[in-house]
């Protein structure tokens, strides 16, 4: 569905979760295009919270659009994996050198990960041998200001394509705070923190007088660590979370493994 790449041209694969027409990922578009020849695949509606879901019950769909001049772009109706397994199946003639996800509106550093599509997309493409990197900037609102973002994404992507024998399933979880670039004290290696959201469900009446209920919750840091990715950005660094798709525990697994079952 491409044309053909050059030879030695990067191409960048951008993806997300917020949609095809969110400013995030023109900002992203704009950032990485000095790097290579970018291809966007992206949901047409917003995704997020979609985690790794992908479609299996429904035709999915594929439609070009105009997104940056000088860039394909494609949008779908599928999930955010579904745009990483379509952009490698169906739209580019070969996997992509790097798959950059975003830029996301709102936080997904600690246990957002689990359910953020931003980052799922890239795990998708960290699944495939595409080493990936999800953006995202601590700030929900689609006025928000991403220049700052742009300057942090080329340092990062420049960093990475920089390094000729990266891991092929190198994974990073990038996450940005919302504050003008001259204050970003610089960007920190982090650990995802041990933080959760204490949640409820507000229950409500329809017009019909049936019970719905409206998720809501209160964010909670329960990690003192400085090297957690919650403490970097309260201290206006950017953090930089190394994640992985293998979920074993193998501390645990050599304790299981002395068990008599």
């Amino acid at each position: 569905m491409t044309r053909k790449p050059k030879k030695d041209e990067k191409i960048i694969l951008v993806v997300n979760d917020d949609s095809v027409f969110a400013p995030g990922i023109k900002a992203l578009v704009e950032a990485a295009m000095p790097f290579g020849r970018v291809v966007v695949v992206a949901p047409d509606q917003p995704q997020s919270g979609m985690g790794h879901a992908i479609t299996i019950n429904k035709p999915l769909r594929l439609e070009k659009v105009n997104l940056v001049d000088g860039v394909e772009a494609f949008t779908t109706n599928g999930t955010p994996v579904d745009c990483v397994k379509l952009a490698v199946d169906k739209i580019l003639h070969r996997k992509p050198d790097i798959c950059l996800s975003g830029i996301n509106h709102g936080a997904n550093h600690s246990i957002n990960v689990i359910y953020s599509g931003t980052m799922s997309a890239a795990m998708e493409a960290s699944i495939e041998s595409i080493p990936s990197v999800g953006f995202s900037l601590l700030d929900y609102r689609m006025t928000a200001d991403f220049e700052p973002s742009k300057k942090i994404v080329s340092t990062i992507v420049a960093e990475i394509l920089r390094h000729k024998k990266v891991d092929k399933h190198l994974l990073l979880n990038v996450n940005i705070p919302s504050i003008p670039y001259e204050k970003i004290k610089g960007i920190k290696v982090c650990k995802q923190a041990y933080a959760k959201y204490e949640e409820k469900f507000m229950q409500r009446s329809d017009p019909h007088g049936k019970k719905y209920y409206w998720l809501t919750g209160e964010f909670k840091n329960f990690d003192k660590a400085k090297d957690s990715d919650v403490w970097a950005l309260e201290n206006n660094y950017v953090s930089v979370v190394p994640v992985q798709f293998d979920l074993t525990n193998y501390t645990i697994k050599k304790q299981l493994e002395n068990w008599k079952f």
